[in-house]
């Protein structure tokens, strides 16, 4: 994976408010949240929610679909895993090959 999406994501994820939808996003698991209600549940204004939302979208971590009128987001767990796991995958490498080298 691209270290510049890599950093992208984190930094999409480094605003707290940010932070707080993604979660909302992430426990919802895959029905997703409409937008009305990422409002009421953060209780900021439409338009900074849709200007934090537009962010997430933007660097993949967050889909949009609509059923009728309501429009409802979802975290994208695949780009969710792809990120984190690009830095759960190497934790220790250097440490192993250390403890390797030793022995």
């Amino acid at each position: 994976m691209d270290d510049s999406l890599i950093a992208d994501r984190l930094c999409a994820l480094g605003s707290e408010t940010r932070l707080k939808i993604y979660r909302i996003l992430v426990r919802a698991g895959h029905e997703g949240v409409p937008v009305s209600d990422l409002q009421r549940r953060t209780g900021i204004a439409m338009s900074t929610v849709s200007h934090h939302l537009h962010r997430l979208i933007s660097v993949g971590l967050v889909y949009q679909q609509r059923d009728g009128t309501t429009l409802f987001c979802h975290a994208n767990y695949k780009a969710m895993d792809e990120t984190l796991g690009s830095l759960t995958k190497v934790c220790c490498i250097d440490a192993k090959a250390s403890a390797e080298d030793a022995a």
